[in-house]
């Protein structure tokens, strides 16, 4: 196996002829060990990132801080989902109200997915990780 530190990719062996045909063979490749592949393997199974050291030998890295950006659509992503949650028990229960069968019980579970709703619906997603989730009606 080979890695590439400019591309930041493996290339077998046995492929080598298929990328010189087509003059895609890195320039910068280094033999890498079949202990060694697996072990990067392994470690970017677990979380880890495989990035070129100094010398351009492939190595375990931990992954980089995710942005302003990527945390703000991981909390919209949450955010819709937990809406679609609010959503999916209020329903039912909303029916149940609209048809005069609503027990006491489900008046204030209405209620209180309602009001979890509306609290979700406030908050803003741009402000992650700093976000403050409203807590989930039990």
């Amino acid at each position: 196996m080979f890695y590439s530190a400019s591309n930041q990719g493996f290339y077998p062996e046995f492929m080598k002829s298929d990328y010189d045909r087509e003059g895609n063979w890195p320039n910068d490749v280094q033999e890498v060990s079949e202990r060694w592949y697996n072990y990067l393997l392994d470690g970017q199974a677990e979380g880890k990132v495989i990035a070129p050291n100094e010398y351009g030998q492939p190595v375990l890295v931990a992954p980089p801080e995710p942005t302003r950006e990527q945390l703000a659509a991981s909390a919209q992503i949450q955010k819709t989902a937990l809406m679609a949650q609010a959503t999916g028990a209020i329903t039912p229960l909303q029916d149940a109200a609209d048809l005069g069968l609503d027990t006491d019980e489900e008046k204030q579970l209405l209620l209180a997915w309602k009001k979890y709703r509306v609290l979700l619906n406030r908050v803003d997603t741009e402000t992650a990780p700093d976000i403050e989730w409203p807590e989930l009606p039990v």
